[in-house]
């Protein structure tokens, strides 16, 4: 008896293999603008950040072009197969969202519980991402060095082992690895206001103010990247 091995899964996979198969049986003509994404998220019945992450996969599979401000176009180049960069790990819109929740309530207990130890670090890691973000290439070391600062200062391994794992898949995923250097390659850089004010609520131990902050700033993220569709639409 022959077993296959059980796949977890992608619901992002799912929409693009769909959109694929149109574009195969030419009902979406090469060189043709896809719909919005938010037309798209009506008529699969799924999440923008599902549709969002269906498109950067279909891009990194040769599928469609993603043109800044204009829109999602069908690419005449020469696929690949999407079965090829199923990772099993999840899309970087869903870490992006597991981050939300994780990191802020974090922020929260790193207020209380950050020693001045921690926060000379913290502080060390922001300055590290000013310096980063003078710099043409960007790696983000230092982003996740601050992040993953925070999460130790909780005084909870278990939160900071759980947000090394998410930020782990971030930089080792398909997916995420091509995501975020096309985002690098339209110059988005990690926002400084937004990570000194997360600073600056840990240092005051305001455990309320640094949940905010930290919520504010992945929100942001994930409303920038959700949200440049609109424009083209």
């Amino acid at each position: 008896m022959e077993i296959k091995a059980v796949r977890p899964e992608r619901l992002y996979l799912k929409v693009a293999e769909q959109l694929s198969e149109h574009i195969d049986n030419g009902d979406i003509a090469v060189g043709a603008r896809l719909p919005s994404e938010r037309d798209l998220a009506e008529r699969f019945a799924v999440s923008r950040p599902t549709i969002r992450e269906a498109m950067i996969a279909l891009e990194l599979a040769g599928r469609v072009e993603i043109r800044s401000g204009s829109g999602v176009y069908v690419s005449s180049g020469e696929p690949k197969d999407l079965t090829n960069i199923d990772d099993d790990a999840p899309g970087p819109l869903e870490l992006l969202e597991a981050r939300y929740f994780f990191e802020s309530d974090a922020a929260a207990l790193a207020a209380e519980r950050a020693t001045k130890r921690d926060i000379k670090a913290i502080e060390k890691a922001l300055q590290a991402i000013k310096s980063e973000n003078r710099k043409d290439e960007q790696h983000e070391k230092a982003d996740e060095r601050f992040h993953l600062l925070i999460a130790k200062a909780s005084g909870n391994s278990a939160i900071h082992a759980a947000i090394r794992h998410i930020w782990e898949l971030r930089r080792t995923s398909t997916l995420s690895v091509f995501f975020h250097e096309q985002l690098r390659k339209q110059g988005v850089k990690p926002i400084i206001r937004d990570h000194q004010e997360i600073l600056d609520a840990i240092r005051d131990s305001d455990a309320d103010g640094a949940r905010q902050a930290m919520q504010r700033h992945l929100q942001r993220v994930i409303d920038d990247i959700v949200n440049e569709d609109d424009a083209a639409a």
